[in-house]
């Protein structure tokens, strides 16, 4: 049965293709204005931004979360904070189109570990766009010609299996569950925070949020501010808004989008100049995913319309999941690079997802 809006319609789609677009263009804001010894001190500095806006629109909602919920929200917190530290390393040495192609494998990843937690078989179309995926990659790294992946690809790599992680902890935690997205969000970037305050008071790890603020120019502000106000707020509430007014499934296909936006944004803007090898790589990554998560959301339609299906859905409550307990959605809604992931970092998504947004 096809996906359709039943309200809104073009209008609810542009702003989440908006969030897309965003989330894309978020490895290569995160690459200029982060460096290796900057990383946790930029991490820190965006949700300083980012937190006091969710903690003020929640807030009574986040004073009504368990100790249950609170120490369930505390433990994806600690799986988010690692996923923003794979992905912001990792773009600081990858180009930020290899950064948004390799993350997307999560959209791969996150059916496949699905299927082996539930004892379920995957179709042979779904294994093809897999297999095609991981070409896709592997070409994309070897776009100067036949070298080993750099230490970025890796980190994304890993970030990718962190996000999946995520995604299916979110969707399986039991303390969880019933608990409000907005709430949930606030709780894990809290406790993401305090990971990279953490890490950043010790000897040896970069500069501290303060002396990398003082070094900030311009232009470090604004893509700081982007990081923080479009990639984590923008993209959060634009998911809570639109996931109201459409179908999930329909959200999470714009939001799969996202590395379309990341190798448009990184060749066109960024200047990435990835070779035939990894142009083809690209093409193969794209097409792969596609067919991946088109193949995975007919299986998940498919199951859902058996009587026992409904309950395999581990969506959250409110409606919020693209925000991230949608095993499916690659993006975690909540995560992303930062944040998806991604750098975008609108933890559950809302992927993430992510969960982790994009970088």
């Amino acid at each position: 049965m096809p996906v359709t809006a039943p309200r809104g319609g073009r209008l609810t789609d542009l702003p989440v293709l908006l969030v897309a677009v965003v989330w894309g263009s978020s490895y290569l804001a995160a690459k200029g204005v982060t460096t290796e010894r900057t990383v946790l001190a930029v991490l820190v500095l965006r949700f300083a931004v980012a937190l006091p806006v969710l903690m003020a629109a929640g807030w009574s909602r986040l004073r009504a979360l368990s100790a249950v919920q609170l120490r369930g929200a505390g433990l994806l917190g600690l799986i988010l904070a690692g996923i923003f530290l794979l992905e912001t390393y990792g773009v600081v040495h990858t180009s930020a189109t290899n950064a948004g192609l390799v993350i997307s494998l999560t959209m791969v990843f996150t059916p496949l570990a699905e299927s082996r937690v539930r004892g379920i078989r995957l179709p042979g179309s779904f294994m093809a766009a897999a297999g095609l995926s991981v070409l896709g990659v592997a070409l994309l790294t070897q776009g100067a010609g036949f070298t080993a992946p750099t230490g970025g690809d890796l980190l994304m790599l890993g970030a990718a299996v962190a996000r999946t992680v995520h995604v299916l902890a979110m969707s399986r935690m039991e303390s969880v569950r019933g608990a409000d997205a907005l709430s949930l969000t606030t709780v894990q970037l809290g406790g993401a925070v305090v990971v990279f305050a953490a890490l950043a008071a010790l000897p040896g790890t970069g500069a501290s949020p303060w002396s990398a603020a003082a070094g900030f120019d311009g232009g470090d502000w604004l893509g700081l501010l982007y990081l923080a106000a479009f990639c984590t707020l923008f993209a959060f509430f634009v998911q809570m808004w639109a996931v109201r007014r459409t179908s999930p499934s329909r959200v999470s296909l714009l939001l799969g989008t996202e590395p379309v936006w990341a190798a448009a944004v990184g060749i066109a803007v960024g200047g990435d100049r990835p070779g035939a090898l990894g142009l083809l790589g690209a093409v193969l990554v794209l097409a792969g995913t596609a067919w991946g998560r088109a193949t995975a959301d007919r299986k998940r339609d498919a199951d859902r319309a058996e009587p026992d299906g409904e309950a395999a859905a581990g969506t959250g409550a409110d409606g919020g999941t693209a925000a991230g307990a949608r095993a499916d959605s690659g993006t975690a809604a909540w995560t992303g690079a930062d944040g998806g992931t991604g750098a975008d970092g609108a933890v559950g998504s809302v992927s993430g997802g992510s969960a982790a947004e994009p970088a």
